[in-house]
């Protein structure tokens, strides 16, 4: 019993100690110019048993179900951050990318690998397909730094939410090819339009039902509600994928509904799921790094054939692919230069590898290290270097003002009411008009504005002005109204409305 407690205790270290490495990684990754994801991956190496030997692991598939987890998570709060009406715009670009572009990407990858890697054609398209989608977590995490064209940040964070499904369908498929002896392609047709069409009704119907359960049910405190929104990404994931449809797909389809909603505890909902998507994406690039060994890794042949393989994906496969998948898509030639360069590889293919060494197939722990070897390049030479892409392609937008100012929402859950955060533009109707003046509806008070970083404590003659955000407790019964009467084009209209 007392053996059991100290494993238990020092499993617990273990993690503290990891995620303690990995938030000060992340800390000092920006100073030093490179992504988060090749320190964490870093961390793990030097934590496992060919670097200092604190830990050693090697079981492929706890990584894959920690991976998976990790995932649905990165998915989700990438979803949630995701504003629908500039996604709409970028839709064909983005799913052009995500399918065409992928198959493209995984057939000149594969024929590359077939020579360099001699290997079967099969397992040479298991290969391509491994490396052919970027990554989400990845993406996410790079182009957060990133002062880039809201457009081509929006098709390229569209894309990697939407193309892990892709990668993850022709893996599976070719691992099953390798396996069978009579292999029924006519099958495999039928599979793609399975899981892709009933991952994308799940999680239109499932975004839905949770964005209505939310706002609905009134909780005690405003700290169930972030678990209860990824109570449902977790189970839009499950149920989507114990059917053989994509899960991955549908979680990022429901966040996209859920994020794109009112909701009730928004900005407690948004926070929680940005701190444990960072969460997941420490753990599952620590575990990933701990399940490489650095001296098979690090091995001259792999070296070699890895520095090639990563050539041909960066600089061939990629803008071959872009360039193709866009078009007529009136992108010119610099913005297809820089999303060619943005294609990074991260946690999607080494999770992915990891499907054919639990499947024991012959080349398993080859195609690991290889592509483990793709990915710490494509993170390191590509991520580190998009900012300084974006910039001399003269492709950068408009400079991302770094809020001063933060509000902690208290549960009020049993008055039935919320504090709403309303940003201002200038074709609002409340602009230029005095607190006094503006016929607000009932149970509605503005408890604080923010101007220019600096608070502002409002009363009746307070003008409100362009640029301002307000904070307003409202009750729950009158947001819509609030919303409504926010949203008029003529203020006179609701002022008329209510005498």
């Amino acid at each position: 019993m007392i053996n059991g407690a100290l494993n238990t205790d020092y499993f617990i270290l273990l993690v503290a100690l990891l995620l303690i490495a990995g938030v000060l990684t992340a800390k000092f990754s920006t100073r030093l110019g490179v992504p988060a994801l090749v320190l964490f991956m870093l961390v793990g190496m030097l934590a496992g048993s060919d670097g200092i030997g604190f830990i050693y692991f090697d079981n492929a598939k706890y990584a894959q179900l920690i991976g998976i987890l990790a995932l649905v998570v990165i998915l989700f709060e990438g979803g949630l951050q995701t504003k629908w009406s500039t996604v709409k715009r970028v839709a064909i670009p983005s799913l052009s990318l995500a399918t065409l572009g992928v198959v493209i990407t995984t057939s000149i990858v594969a024929t590359a690998a077939k020579f360099i890697l001699v290997v079967t054609w099969m397992e040479a398209f298991l290969f391509g397909a491994i490396v052919g989608s970027t990554d989400a977590a990845a993406v996410f995490a790079v182009l957060k730094g990133v002062n880039l064209r809201e457009r081509l940040s929006s098709i390229l964070e569209a894309e990697s939410g939407t193309n892990d499904p892709m990668a993850v369908f022709l893996t599976i498929s070719f691992i099953q090819l390798l396996m069978t002896d009579q292999p029924n392609y006519l099958l495999l047709v039928g599979a793609f339009f399975w899981q892709m069409g009933m991952g994308l009704l799940i999680g239109l119907g499932l975004g839905m039902v949770a964005s209505y359960a939310v706002n609905r049910i009134n909780l005690d405190s405003s700290g169930l509600y972030p678990v209860f929104a990824m109570a449902f990404a977790l189970l839009t994931y499950s149920i989507t994928a114990l059917i053989g449809a994509s899960g991955l797909l549908a979680v990022y389809v429901a966040a996209l509904v859920i994020g794109n909603r009112d909701l009730t505890y928004r900005h407690s909902i948004f926070r929680f799921n940005e701190g444990f998507a960072w969460m997941m994406q420490i753990l599952m690039f620590v575990i990933l790094g701990l399940l490489v060994f650095p001296s098979q890794l690090f091995d001259l042949d792999i070296i070699i054939k890895g520095f090639i393989l990563s050539f041909i994906l960066i600089l061939i496969a990629r803008p071959i692919a872009v360039f193709l998948s866009t078009i007529k898509m009136n992108f010119d030639f610099k913005e297809k230069l820089f999303l060619s360069w943005a294609g990074l590889r991260g946690a999607v293919p080494i999770v992915l590898a990891t499907f054919p060494m639990i499947s024991g197939l012959v080349h398993s722990q080859l195609f690991f290290n290889v592509v483990f070897f793709v990915v710490l390049t494509s993170a390191l030479i590509q991520g580190s270097t998009i900012a300084f892409f974006a910039e001399k392609l003269e492709l950068t937008g408009t400079k991302k003002e770094t809020p001063l100012h933060s509000l902690e929402l208290v549960s009020i859950g049993k008055a039935n009411a919320e504090i709403i955060e309303v940003e201002i533009n200038e074709d609002d109707v409340v602009v230029n008009q005095s607190l006094a003046e503006i016929e607000f509806p009932k149970d509605v008070l503005i408890n604080a504005i923010i101007r220019n970083g600096d608070l502002i404590t409002p009363y009746g003659e307070t003008t409100i002005q362009a640029g301002d955000t307000l904070y307003i407790l409202v009750s729950k019964q009158s947001k819509k109204e609030l919303k409504r009467m926010l949203d008029e084009k003529d203020l006179s209209e609701h002022v008329s409305a209510n005498q």
